[in-house]
C-alpha cells in the first residue's frame, strides 16, 4: 500500500483522492483554506455560491457519473440556457435562428455562411487535426470576415486578449461542437440545485470515510526526492512522508517545487491566462429580458455578463439576484490584476452604468471579487504537441490538471475529473 500525496484540493485532486483510497494511504494538500479549486463556492447567508460561474453539458459523462456515484443526481437540474450578444448600445437575444438571423451587424449571406461553420464542426471526428491552424485564420477561410469582424474575433478578444491571435481553431471547433448541441428553443445546460458546494462536501466525506487525510490552509514548498524518488512534500508547516505525489497545479508551480532543471519539460511552453470575476448580489435583476449569458462588444472593461438567476430561481438565494461580470487576463501586470479589489469593482460598475443607464448602484447589496492570476491554459496553436504526461520523468512524481490531455481542446469540470482518474490509472499501471 503507497503513501500518496495529492498537491492541490480541486476537482482532480479530490477524485484522484477518493479513487486511490481502495487501496492507498493518500493525503490531499491544499494551499487555500477552501477545497474545490475553480469551484470553489462563497458562503452568503443561507446559501452557497460559486465563485465561478459553472454549468455543464449532456455530454459530460464523468462529471454525471461522478454525481450518481456520490448520491446526488436528485440535485441535477437541466435547463435552457438563454444567451445574447450586447453590439452597438443594445443586448440582442442569439437563442433561436430568427433571433439570429434579426442579430444587425451580420448580413443574410453572413448568417448563412456562420450556419454552415456551426453545421460543418458538427461533422468533425477528430477535433486535434485543427491544432496547427490559427482559429481566426480558420474562421476567415470557412465563413468570411463579416461573421469573424461581428461575431467571432469580438469574443476571441474577451476570452483571450493580446493572445487571441495565437488560440487555434482546435479550441474553436471543439467548443463550438459542445454549444451548438441545442434545440429550436436554446441551449440545454445542466446544474446542481443549490450549487457545485454539494458535490466538493460529498467528496470530502467519501474521502474522510474510506480514511483519507485532508490538509488546508498549508501549501507545498518542495517535494523531496531521494536518489531520484520522490520521498516526500515539505509544507509550509511540516513534511510528509511518500512514495508517490499526484501535483494538479500548473506546471510552472510543480517547476518551482523541485531541483530547476529536474523535470523533462520546460513548463514554460505551457502558457496559462488568469481571470477576474465579480459576483453581485442584487435587490433586482440587470438583464429584465432573462438572458443568462450576455456577450459584449462593447468598450468596458469585461467580456460577459452572466446573471446567474436568470438561470436558476431567486427563490434559491434569498430573493437575491446574483450577477457575475467576467474578465480575462494575459499578463499578471494587468491592472484587473494588481489594482485592488474596490478599484476593479468601480471599473466594472461604471462599466455596467455605460451598457445599462438604468442600473442603479444602490441595487447592489453585496459584491465578491475572485481572482486567479493561473486560471488555464491558453490553447495555442500547436499545444496537442505540448500535453504533458500523466507520469514525469521523476520516479513517483504524476501530474493531472487544466493542461492534461483529457481538458484539451475545452477545459471544462468534466475534463478535469477525466484527468484525475487518467492520473490514477497511470500509477495504477506502474504498479
Amino acid at each position: 500500500m503507497s503513501e500518496i500525496v495529492i498537491i492541490g484540493g480541486g476537482l482532480a485532486g479530490l477524485v484522484a483522492a477518493n479513487r486511490l483510497l481502495d487501496e492507498h494511504n493518500v493525503t490531499v494538500v491544499e494551499k487555500d483554506d477552501e477545497l474545490g479549486g475553480m469551484v470553489q463556492s462563497y458562503h452568503v447567508a443561507d446559501y452557497h455560491i460559486e465563485k465561478y460561474y459553472h454549468h455543464f453539458f449532456s455530454s459530460d459523462t464523468e462529471l454525471k457519473e461522478l454525481i450518481a456515484e456520490l448520491g446526488l443526481s436528485a440535485r441535477v437540474q437541466w435547463v435552457k440556457g438563454t444567451t445574447g450578444y450586447y453590439w452597438g448600445g443594445k443586448a440582442y437575444p442569439m437563442n433561436t435562428p430568427l433571433e439570429i438571423v434579426k442579430f444587425p451587424p451580420m448580413s443574410m449571406w453572413d448568417i448563412i455562411r456562420l450556419g454552415l461553420l456551426v453545421l460543418r464542426t458538427k461533422f468533425v471526428r477528430d477535433v486535434r487535426s485543427y491544432d496547427n491552424i490559427a482559429a481566426g485564420e480558420w474562421i476567415l477561410k470557412t465563413a468570411g470576415s463579416g461573421v469573424y469582424n461581428n461575431f467571432f474575433q469580438p469574443l476571441l478578444n474577451s476570452k483571450f486578449g493580446s493572445s487571441s491571435a495565437l488560440v487555434s481553431a482546435a479550441w474553436l471547433v471543439g467548443r463550438v461542437k459542445i454549444r451548438s448541441n441545442r434545440g429550436v428553443e436554446g441551449e440545454r445546460l445542466g446544474y446542481m440545485k443549490g450549487g457545485f458546494n454539494h458535490l466538493i462536501t460529498a467528496l470530502v466525506k467519501s474521502i474522510n470515510e474510506k480514511g483519507g487525510r485532508i490538509i488546508t490552509g498549508n501549501g507545498a514548498v518542495e517535494i523531496v526526492q531521494a536518489g531520484g524518488q520522490v520521498s516526500g512534500v515539505k509544507l509550509n508547516a511540516g513534511t510528509l512522508s511518500c512514495d508517490t505525489v499526484i501535483s494538479t497545479v500548473p506546471p510552472v508551480t510543480l517547476a518551482s517545487l523541485v531541483e530547476p532543471g529536474t523535470l523533462e519539460f520546460d513548463p514554460t511552453t505551457v502558457h496559462y491566462q488568469g481571470t477576474c470575476c465579480a459576483l453581485l448580489g442584487m435587490s433586482k435583476p440587470l438583464m429584465t429580458d432573462g438572458t443568462y449569458w450576455l456577450n459584449i462588444k462593447a468598450d468596458v472593461p469585461f467580456g460577459a455578463l452572466i446573471e446567474h438567476t436568470n438561470f436558476m430561481p431567486v427563490s434559491d438565494y434569498s430573493g437575491e439576484h446574483l450577477l457575475y461580470i467576467a474578465s480575462y487576463f494575459q499578463d499578471h501586470k494587468d491592472p484587473l490584476y494588481t489594482k485592488d479589489e474596490a478599484e476593479v469593482m468601480k471599473m466594472f460598475l461604471e462599466g455596467l452604468e455605460k451598457l445599462y443607464p438604468g442600473f442603479d448602484r444602490s441595487d447592489v447589496l453585496w459584491w465578491e471579487l475572485g481572482r486567479d492570476a493561473l486560471t488555464a491554459p491558453v490553447y495555442e496553436t500547436g499545444y496537442a504537441s505540448r500535453i504533458l504526461p500523466y507520469k514525469t520523468n521523476i520516479d513517483g512524481l504524476y501530474q493531472a490538471g487544466m493542461f492534461s490531455k483529457a481538458n484539451y481542446p475545452e477545459r471544462s469540470m468534466n475534463g478535469s475529473i477525466k484527468a484525475g482518474y487518467e492520473a490514477v490509472d497511470a500509477i495504477v499501471r506502474d504498479e
